[in-house]
């Protein structure tokens, strides 16, 4: 005599939070910001703010840029505007509104599709500072993650020590969830860093 065993139920697959295709299906939006600045598309013509961006102390202490020429600049952004296509990041040139090269950028990367979540980069060159620009930024981008593109959870993460860029964050809805341990190496040392998020359902 044997037992019988009953078998289990299969487990039905959990769908993606965001469809794939649905990000490179959609086009990079444009604003033209309340602060007078335009939130764009990266075009090679902005590749003097990369190289600026390296030379700054501030962008170069906080956000680690690579040292680039302008013709490497140039390829990057190519090469931004590719990983768009393959659904791994989108990125966003701060720019005079009528015109001209940038003065910061906003990203939205580390995307997982499939999970609905992704983190947002900011920084600003000394002229594009002041205005409450990455503020504006970030608050349009949000909604645009969330309700076009259709992510569920958005994060920012920032040294302890950078004040300027936490402000960024609590001024544009992202509630401080905690402090990471030794989270990112800098040219100074270890860091730790807030973690801030935004949920859909906020």
């Amino acid at each position: 005599m044997t037992d019988s065993i009953t078998p289990l139920a299969p487990i039905p697959p959990i769908p993606p939070v965001v469809p794939s295709g649905r990000l490179a299906a959609l086009a990079q939006p444009s604003y033209v910001l309340p602060c007078g600045l335009h939130l764009r598309p990266w075009e090679s013509y902005d590749a003097p703010a990369l190289v600026a961006a390296y030379a700054d102390p501030d962008i170069r202490h906080w956000n680690r840029p690579d040292p680039l020429t302008e013709d490497r600049a140039v390829t990057r952004i190519a090469r931004w505007h590719e990983r768009r296509q393959a659904e791994r990041s989108v990125v966003w040139a701060l720019a005079p509104a009528d015109g001209g090269c940038a003065v910061g950028l906003i990203g939205l990367a580390d995307l997982d599709l499939r999970g609905g979540s992704g983190e947002f980069m900011y920084w600003l060159l000394p002229a594009g500072r002041g205005a409450g620009a990455t503020t504006e930024g970030l608050t349009v981008l949000t909604r645009w993650a969330f309700e076009d593109l259709g992510l569920h959870r958005l994060r920012i993460t920032h040294s302890t020590a950078n004040p300027a860029s936490c402000r960024v964050a609590l001024k544009s809805g992202y509630a401080l969830e905690g402090t990471m341990r030794g989270a990112l190496l800098h040219a100074d040392g270890w860091h730790d860093e807030h973690l801030h998020a935004r949920l859909s359902t906020d």
